[in-house]
């Protein structure tokens, strides 16, 4: 036998012959096998990790021989998901335990009184998280107890001990500086590397590496991370009312229902649970634990921006499965790019373009006192979202397309902050006027509908008849065309819908008149134009642009014609 025993000869065994467990795996596992023997597991094997768990406030023992005084040892304790009180004691043997003998049940009894009487000599006693050990290269024969206990809550918890710790090394060996360096920090990105295992470079072992991420602490042990999981992956398993099953289905807890005829039911099935709750079953966002084989460099993506997040760097065996933790580290992700925030100059108009999805901010803060202010704002392609605050107090909410102004009620040394959320569909782009003198009006007003009406029944060869409306107030109209292929479609259209491109932008051959026109009656301020000139058969793009009195224009709709092929 090896110098390592276990002490169920003492506590379990009916006849002092049987044997104890040793090194020898296949014979350890048919001892477990055997109810009789190993009715507690309170064995510990040489050279086999454990898994053990504790009830809360309730202390567990642990028992094995060492029979030869000078006899190597070492013990570690690896707790789980709760820190640990775990103690280590030297007991020696009665005289009658070191043979093979054939004492009496009668002795064994004293034999049991007098080891369960004794309090032994401590030799460790520890409390906290962190995985610990116990190593002797010489320790004496005797009975040795390693006693737990969890006051913080129910718990697993491992414990390998060795009798040959220096031909096991079963825990991967950490390098002379075992930290994990933060090499490179973004916004969403950080990099890892740590020096490599020797068991792996001199040791020859396979080892691979465990990266695990999460945003509340680091932990002491793979073990610990796993515990961590498997609780998430418990809660998020579990049925809920309402989604899984009603509040009133007693079938759902055995009882059987009408429908039934008393047929038992059956709780859920686990597919039927992770089809009800597609994300049953996966880890929580904040854990992630990802194994990358031998590399010793890693870039962990997707991480957001000014956040905390804890690394920790695990070796594991992959021959036992057995894991030693690195030094883990933290580090905040950059920040994300500050908004620059435009300012605004009183009377003046200011471009604004913002990026799908996007934002800007800008700012006005008049020079003088004031008792109102004027926003006056484009929209030059779709619906945008403006808010005003001033001085930090919400005045202004809402979406909005072409042109419109708001008048805000103001206040002395009153600041203003705007802010423009662009389209979900593209680009958007915007001209904005702020102000505490309004006069004119910097953009044209335009009517509720600013579509171009194309008249098919007076359409020629060379020519098309178009309106469009007008306001109550004069303002200058001009209509310019362009010729485009017949393959030109409304997406195209579409992409050209810019209203804050004026005149300027167009060829001086695209012009076709300009005109003023307005009435004070709304249902007659309508106005047509024909043009001429056109090619037969040919497809012409419309575009009508309104000129304000500061010379700042808006587009119409454009309107896509095509002249008679025959006439």
């Amino acid at each position: 036998m090896r110098g390592f025993l276990g002490l169920l000869l003492v506590f379990a065994v009916g006849v002092w012959t049987q044997k104890l467990p040793t090194r020898d795996e296949e014979l350890f596992q048919i001892q477990i096998r055997d109810k009789s023997l190993f009715h507690d597991s309170s064995v510990i094997p040489d050279g086999a990790e454990i898994n053990g768990y504790l009830f809360r406030d309730t202390p567990k023992r642990y028992y094995f021989v060492v029979e030869e005084d000078n006899t190597p040892l070492s013990v570690t304790v690896t707790p789980c998901d709760a820190p640990l009180e775990w103690k280590l004691s030297l007991q020696e043997l009665p005289e009658e335990s070191s043979g093979e003998g054939s004492g009496e049940p009668e002795a064994l009894e004293q034999q049991k009184q007098q080891i369960i009487k004794e309090e032994g000599t401590e030799l460790l006693s520890y409390k906290g998280n962190d995985v610990e050990s116990y190593m002797s290269a010489s320790s004496p024969s005797g009975l040795y107890q390693l006693e737990l206990i969890s006051t913080e809550k129910d718990t697993h918890f491992k414990v390998y001990a060795t009798t040959t710790p220096e031909s096991d090394q079963p825990y991967p060996e950490l390098p002379y500086d075992p930290r994990v360096d933060v090499t490179s920090l973004g916004r969403t990105t950080v990099t890892l590397a740590w020096k490599p295992s020797p068991t792996s470079s001199l040791m020859k072992q396979p080892i691979q590496y465990c990266v695990v991420i999460n945003k509340e602490h680091n932990f002491k042990s793979l073990c610990a991370v796993e515990a961590k999981i498997n609780a998430d992956d418990a809660f998020m398993m579990a049925p809920k009312p309402g989604l899984d099953f009603s509040p009133f289905d007693f079938s759902h807890f055995g009882f059987p229902s009408e429908n039934d005829s008393g047929k038992e039911r059956p709780l859920m099935s686990k597919s039927t649970a992770t089809k009800s709750r597609p994300y049953a079953g996966k880890q929580k966002v904040d854990l992630q634990k990802v194994c990358i084989g031998n590399k010793n460099i890693f870039t962990v993506s997707d991480l957001k921006p000014d956040m905390q997040y804890y690394f920790d760097i695990f070796a594991v065996n992959t021959f036992t499965n057995m894991s030693t933790a690195y030094v883990g580290t933290f580090a905040k992700t950059k920040e994300e790019a500050k908004q620059k925030t435009i300012e605004l100059k009183d009377g003046k108009v200011t471009d604004v373009f913002i990026k799908r999805k996007g934002s800007k901010f800008l700012r006005f803060a008049p020079v003088s006192s004031h008792q109102k202010v004027m926003f006056y704002v484009h929209s030059c392609l779709d619906a945008i979202q403006i808010q005003v605050r001033r001085d930090g107090k919400l005045l202004l909410s809402q979406n909005l397309e072409g042109v419109r102004q708001f008048q805000l009620r103001g206040k002395p040394k009153a600041k203003y902050l705007i802010r423009l959320r662009g389209s979900r569909k593209g680009a958007s782009m915007l001209k904005i006027l702020a102000t505490t003198r309004p006069n004119k009006q910097p953009f044209p007003s335009l009517p509720e509908d600013t579509r171009i009406k194309a008249f098919d029944k007076l359409r020629t060869c060379t020519s098309a008849t178009v309106a469009w409306l007008g306001t109550q107030e004069r303002n200058k109209f001009c209509i310019y065309k362009k010729e485009v292929d017949e393959n030109y479609n409304e997406e195209q259209r579409k992409r050209e819908q810019n209203q804050c491109m004026g005149p300027d932008t167009r060829k001086k051959s695209d012009k076709v008149l300009c005109k003023y026109f307005h009435s004070q009656n709304l249902q007659k301020a309508v106005t047509t134009e024909t043009i001429k000139g056109l090619e037969p058969g040919r497809s012409y793009l419309l575009d009508v642009y309104v000129v304000g009195h500061g010379g700042h224009s808006v587009k119409y709709q454009s309107k896509l014609v095509k002249t008679r092929k025959f006439c």
